[in-house]
């Protein structure tokens, strides 16, 4: 019971920190939010938080091997995630917001999953997130050597479980705020959303460019 108590806030407060700076998958959670309704966002954040929790595992498992594996391939991995960013943002720039709007009444559940599916490649297309993954383990202290597989299962639960509490604040608190947006603001934030996936994708393909060349 002790080491449960040590591991359930540590747990929780590691899966908000992984999810909370607002990146890429941040912006498109809020601009599904608002021009998709709740539960879309909400399972884009399931999976981005499913694909965190992948990474925590990665990390876990094998700290130093998947560290050297990241190193010996971050140019690659850069240029693939700056891509897939890319694309991202040259399809929110593009999306009609009225659209949207009009078949946000008609989601049907296997809509949801496709939702999931973009959430989970989005944040799995930065692998780089590993050492913010390693650098909050090692400020925890979270794994410790006597902990039992009892103790892996409830400390992956927690991280997962604390991932899913910021996305369902984050769509409950930008759905409250839904109503005040006309078709025109969700045009504009697509715009703003999407441009500044495309700007991100572009700074990383450039400093891997650069970091390789030099």
């Amino acid at each position: 019971m002790e080491q449960l108590l040590y591991i359930l806030p540590r747990g929780i407060a590691i899966g908000i920190l992984i999810s909370a700076p607002m990146g890429p998958i941040g912006m498109l959670v809020i601009q599904r939010t608002l021009s998709k309704g709740r539960l879309p966002a909400f399972f884009t954040g399931i999976g981005a938080a499913l694909s965190d929790l992948l990474y925590c595992l990665l990390t876990g498992l094998g700290i130093s091997f998947i560290t050297d594996l990241i190193e010996a391939h971050q140019f690659i991995l850069q240029l693939v995630g700056g891509v897939v960013l890319a694309c991202f943002g040259i399809y929110l720039f593009r999306k009609n917001p009225t659209r949207s709007l009009k078949t946000a009444r008609q989601q049907a559940a296997t809509t949801y999953w496709k939702d999931f599916g973009t959430g989970f490649l989005l944040t799995f297309s930065n692998p780089l997130i590993l050492f913010f993954i390693i650098g909050l383990f090692a400020r925890f202290n979270f794994i410790l050597p006597e902990f039992k597989v009892g103790h892996y299962i409830a400390a992956y639960v927690t991280i997962f479980g604390g991932a899913l509490l910021w996305w369902y604040i984050v769509t409950t608190l930008v759905s409250k705020l839904r109503a005040r947006f006309n078709v025109r603001s969700l045009w504009l934030i697509n715009r703003i959303i999407g441009s500044l996936l495309i700007i991100m994708s572009v700074i990383g393909i450039v400093v891997g460019l650069c970091e390789h060349v030099l």
